[in-house]
Parts: C-alpha cells; sequence; structure tokens
C-alpha cells in the first residue's frame, strides 16, 4: 500500500460500524500502524470496534489537540517519509471537517504527500440533506458565541444570509445548552424562518424535524447532551 494520509471516519455515537463505514475502511485501517487522534482514549475503542482482534499496543497514536504545534505535527507525518502509511482519525464523524484533523492535512498537503479521503458519516452534510433546506448553496459556521448579546446578534446576521443570499445557515453548539439555543432562535429569527434541528444522526434515536419557527414553540425535544446541529432557511 503507498505510503498515504488516510482521513478515517467515525461512527456518529454508538451505531454500529458496519451500519455505517463500508469494509474497505477495514482493510485499509488494518493496513496501518500509525495514527493521528484527536484523543487516543477514544481513537483505541474506535479501532477495537471495526476490529475486536487489533493488537492495540502494537500501533502508535500521536495525540492532535489546539495545543499540539505545527512542529509537532509535522513530526507526526515522518513514518510517511520513511514508507509507512498515517491514518487521521477525530472524535466523530469525519476528520479535517470542523476538525483540528484540517491542520495535519493542510501540513501533508504542502509536503505533497498523498492525502486519500474515506468514506464516512458527515453530520454536517446528513443534516442538510435531512433538512430539506438548500443544498447548492450552504453555510457552517461551528460554535456561535458564547455572550448572548453577541449570539443575538450573530443568530440575526445569519437569518439576514438566507433571505439575501439563499443560503441555508448551519450551527452547533455544546450539547448542554441546546435547549437554551433552541429557545433563543425561537424568540430571535422571524416566524416565518424555518428552522431545522437534526439531532443524534445515525443513531437509534435519531431526529431530523424541519418547521417554521413559530410552529416550534412548545414542541422542542429534549436535546440536553445530544450532539445536534441547528440549520436556518426561508
Amino acid at each position: 500500500m503507498q505510503a498515504s494520509l488516510f482521513l478515517i471516519p467515525v461512527t456518529l455515537g454508538d451505531t454500529p460500524v458496519n451500519q455505517v463505514l463500508p469494509s474497505y475502511n477495514r482493510d485499509i485501517i488494518l493496513r496501518i500502524k500509525h495514527f493521528i487522534v484527536e484523543n487516543v482514549r477514544t481513537a483505541r475503542r474506535f479501532l477495537k470496534k471495526v476490529e475486536p482482534s487489533l493488537v492495540i499496543d502494537e500501533l502508535t497514536f500521536y495525540e492532535l489537540n489546539k495545543h499540539t504545534s505545527p512542529e509537532d505535527v509535522a513530526g507526526y507525518l515522518a513514518p510517511l517519509s520513511n514508507g509507512f502509511p498515517v491514518g487521521v482519525i477525530s472524535e466523530a464523524g469525519c476528520p479535517a471537517v470542523a476538525d483540528p484533523g484540517a491542520d495535519v492535512v493542510a501540513i501533508a498537503q504542502k509536503k505533497n504527500c498523498k492525502v486519500v479521503p474515506l468514506v464516512g458519516p458527515s453530520s454536517i452534510l446528513m443534516s442538510v440533506m435531512g433538512s430539506g433546506f438548500n443544498g447548492q448553496s450552504f453555510a457552517f459556521h461551528g460554535y456561535l458565541p458564547i455572550d448572548g448579546v453577541e449570539r443575538a446578534n450573530k443568530i440575526k446576521k445569519l437569518e439576514q444570509r438566507i433571505y439575501s443570499e439563499n443560503q441555508t445557515q448551519l450551527f452547533i453548539e455544546t450539547p448542554y445548552r441546546n435547549n437554551k439555543l433552541a429557545e433563543e432562535l425561537i424568540k430571535i429569527c422571524k416566524p416565518s424562518t424555518k428552522l431545522c434541528i437534526a439531532s443524534n444522526i445515525t443513531c437509534e434515536d435519531e431526529y431530523i424535524k424541519t418547521r417554521g419557527v413559530k410552529e416550534w414553540i412548545g414542541k422542542i425535544p429534549d436535546l440536553s447532551k445530544k450532539p445536534t446541529i441547528f440549520l436556518i432557511y426561508k
């Protein structure tokens, strides 16, 4: 196998591996000994789900987070120079999308290394698919500001974009603040604006529902501690 940087998607929640990941991913994983991961513990657990017989102690893990320096990241790619493939594993979903793995890919591209993204679940794309909103033009903004006034202003600006640019707007919140954000959206957005709430995508209790903002009043499910994406559109 060519020495490449493989971007390895992870299940969203406790979804069975064979339900969302192709068997090809398993074949690739079994041929990799070096992994760049967001969290070593969860990465080890994921790899065991993919193949229970995998000997984890024979693998090398490099942890990647906001404290990792560019110099360290460059060092993580050293196995590629020696002819060995390297895998990148996120906490959930697709690496390098709203994820620190993007820093690794940027350095790999600069070094002219071969980058191979593998197929897997992306909550961002799947929420757009299930929303009924514009999939030709959409923007993901990650987390909104924590400050209440700044967050309200941001929501108003994003709402303006759905009308002026005909563009779907997506954003997320820390799971324990999901319910509060949902209530704020109802108060701030126009009654005619549509809101889609997409929670625990691919999991047993998956919830994807689109309603006009006014229609959400009194109907918001408990979103506490559940990974959720919020989408607004006209």
